[in-house]
């Protein structure tokens, strides 16, 4: 018997009983579905934070207070003394300071001289608890940056309404602000463009929105765009005072040369504070390292999600093996028959394990579907990612459970005896 009358015999057991035929194609449609929805769900989330990631540039640097080794407890702002003070770590048994960081510290980074492979350096002060108010309208401003033009350029942030700040308005303490999208929607409505121009309040001080920056999105339940952004000279007048910096911003001048920019850094600021590589009291934070870590959680993450749902489609292997032994038992006088009239092994063989093949094939193309129209579901700013491999990967997993789980019924009904098989009731 040719392969073609086994398809077609094959066919015919399927369309036999069309609602068994379903269910047992249910259990492959749903396990091939999860296995590219999951999968999509783990790369829209990879998606989403390199994203996030990328936004800021493959060569920042930031430049934290606090030690990098576990035993220093540093705070991450400085408390009285001289903001000028160079005396580093100090460690009394009891007493554990971390390096304040300062304006002279963002100088010294500035410096050519010292950190060629630097390209701009922007330092940055930030504000807590920091309410916007509008003619009633009230917002709890999730993040309120200080800094100088500088710090735009570095984060890649532009101002999709209105202009940036400059460093004029930094050195005329001008008191003008950059509100995130989400910001200028909770204060005036709409799209927030009519908050262009208008002074808006700051813990009750005045500032005039001079721009609306372009939307980044959420990472997260982290909203991108509930911010403001200020000169930092201002920010220190009215909220946050003349304490020290909350961290430095460092822009490389590519990202080949991001690791020798942070060494520089990390050379600069030990020299400045006298401390040592093995406890420098700052952390510098390497962006292309952040994003070489979380791709490699995120692919984790993903695979994990993968197999998860590949345990669906074991189970609905399984379904096609119980429905296969049920089948052959039913149709133990047709096999009897063909064996009389010279049906050979293989040719049995052949026919059950093609239809069990066919059952699979038919679950994995509806899933393939279902997981597909799945993905496309966009929740929020959320978007998951199907990808061409979770679908191939899906697909030939369904063959290879249609081939494993249709063997062991194909081989049980190819070992039946002709005489045994025609007496069977």
């Amino acid at each position: 018997m040719n392969l073609f009358e086994s398809f077609r015999f094959a066919w015919r057991g399927v369309t036999a009983n069309k609602g068994r035929s379903a269910l047992t194609m249910l259990g492959v449609l749903i396990g091939v579905a999860s296995v590219i929805a999951l999968v999509a769900v783990g790369n829209g989330a990879s998606a989403t934070v390199t994203s996030s990631l990328n936004s800021l540039g493959s060569n920042t640097l930031t430049v934290t207070p606090g030690a990098s080794s576990g035993s220093n407890l540093g705070t991450p702002f400085g408390s009285g003394g001289d903001a000028s003070d160079t005396s580093g770590t100090t460690n009394s048994g009891t007493d554990i300071r971390a390096v304040e960081l300062d304006l002279d510290d963002a100088r010294a980074l500035a410096d050519k001289s010292q950190a060629p492979d630097v390209l701009g350096v922007a330092p940055v002060v930030s504000a807590t608890s920091v309410t916007a108010t509008y003619r009633g309208a009230s917002h709890a401003v999730g993040t309120m940056t200080g800094s100088t033009a500088a710090y735009l350029l570095i984060n890649n942030d532009t101002a999709a309404v209105g202009r940036t700040f400059t460093d004029s308005d930094y050195l005329a303490h001008s008191r003008v602000a950059l509100v995130g999208p989400t910001v200028a929607k909770d204060l005036v409505g709409g799209d927030g463009n009519a908050v262009l121009g208008r002074t808006i309040n700051l813990n009750g001080n005045g500032f005039t929105v001079i721009g609306i920056l372009t939307a980044k999105g959420s990472t997260g339940p982290q909203d991108q765009d509930d911010r403001i952004t200020a000169p930092a000279t201002a920010v220190q007048d009215t909220l946050a005072g003349y304490q020290n910096l909350s961290s430095i911003s460092v822009k490389a001048t590519s990202a080949e040369t991001t690791d020798a920019a942070q060494a520089e850094v990390e050379r600069i600021l030990q020299a400045r504070h006298g401390t040592t590589e093995d406890d420098p009291g700052f952390t510098v934070s390497n962006s292309a390292s952040i994003l070489s870590a979380v791709s490699t959680i995120t692919s984790t993450f993903t695979v994990l999600l993968g197999a998860i749902a590949g345990i669906s489609l074991l189970v609905g292997g399984i379904g096609v093996m119980n429905i296969m032994l049920v089948t052959v038992t039913e149709r133990t006088r047709e096999i009897g028959i063909r064996k009389a009239i010279g049906a050979g092994r293989g040719d049995i063989i052949t026919q059950f394990l093609v239809e069990a093949v066919m059952l699979s094939m038919l679950g994995g193309v509806l899933g393939i579907l279902l997981g597909s129209l799945v993905g496309l579901i966009k929740v929020g700013t959320y978007q998951p990612v199907v990808s061409t491999g979770s679908i191939v990967l899906a697909f030939s997993f369904s063959v290879a459970i249609g081939l494993i789980f249709g063997l062991y019924p194909a081989n049980r009904a190819a070992s039946l005896k002709p005489i045994d098989a025609l007496r069977y009731e």
